[in-house]
């Protein structure tokens, strides 16, 4: 638990073995989210400290320049350039890059889980088919299995953004390289589909349940049998049995 903590964190477990032995589990729970909140506040007290410099010199030397500009924050990991309002991160003291990076991480993180979770739910629609070979259910075994990716989807969320909020730290940065931050770009989910509609049993584009598809039967076509006094085929002139029909 204290490593775990600490990796998810950056914190330590605010109290003892001993204590924590004595203590009852939301009571535990109440004291790491205490501890984990006031090192967040100190966190983005240092961020905002840091930043306001280099965001006062491109405000008073260039603001006519920017009006939104990106600041490099790093987790350790990676760095992610961080777009907030120039104007209004000089005038709340860089609090509002605070807040810009809060909201960036989350989108990011979110962005990033969400389309892995609907790679991995199409990947699901194609595996359940074969349910069907084993007498089970396609579509009840696909809501199991989806619901239970969503949990894995939700917690991978939160364990990522925590993680990266607590551990976020400006690197060295000189005005001069400060740039302006490009229009934001959306990304496009149509090309991701789960196609849930596409199992056997699922919902058809109107709400009403699917039907399984049937095939379209032909005509089963039977040639005329030739009998043994006609003509024979061939065109001999001969009847069937005196020709091609000799021992049938």
């Amino acid at each position: 638990m204290k490593l775990d903590l600490f990796r998810l964190m950056a914190v330590e477990i605010p109290f003892s073995e001993k204590e924590m032995k004595e203590m009852k589990i939301d009571v535990q729970v109440e004291k790491v989210v205490q501890k984990a909140i006031s090192g967040f506040k100190r966190k983005t007290d240092r961020l905002a400290e840091i930043a306001q410099p280099v965001i006062k010199d491109v405000y008073e030397k260039q603001g006519a320049m920017y009006e939104n500009i990106l600041i490099p924050i790093s987790d350790g990991k990676r760095i992610y350039n961080i777009a907030t309002n120039l104007k209004e991160a000089y005038e709340s003291g860089s609090k509002a890059l605070v807040k810009s990076f809060e909201k960036s991480i989350l989108l990011h993180t979110i962005d990033e889980d969400w389309k892995e979770h609907l790679r991995e739910m199409d990947e699901l629609r194609h595996s359940v088919q074969n349910a069907s070979y084993e007498q089970k259910d396609p579509l009840l075994i696909y809501k199991l299995e989806s619901f239970s990716l969503f949990k894995i989807m939700v917690n991978d969320i939160n364990s990522k953004a925590v993680s990266i909020l607590m551990r976020g730290q400006i690197p060295v940065q000189d005005p001069k390289n400060v740039r302006q931050a490009a229009p934001e770009q959306k990304t496009d989910y149509s090309k991701y589909r789960t196609q849930k509609d596409e199992i056997e049993g699922g919902p058809s584009s109107n709400g009403s349940p699917r039907q399984p598809e049937q095939r379209k039967l032909e005509p089963v076509r039977v040639e005329k049998k030739v009998g043994r006094n006609d003509p024979c085929p061939c065109g001999s002139g001969k009847k069937f049995k005196n020709c091609h029909g000799q021992g049938a």
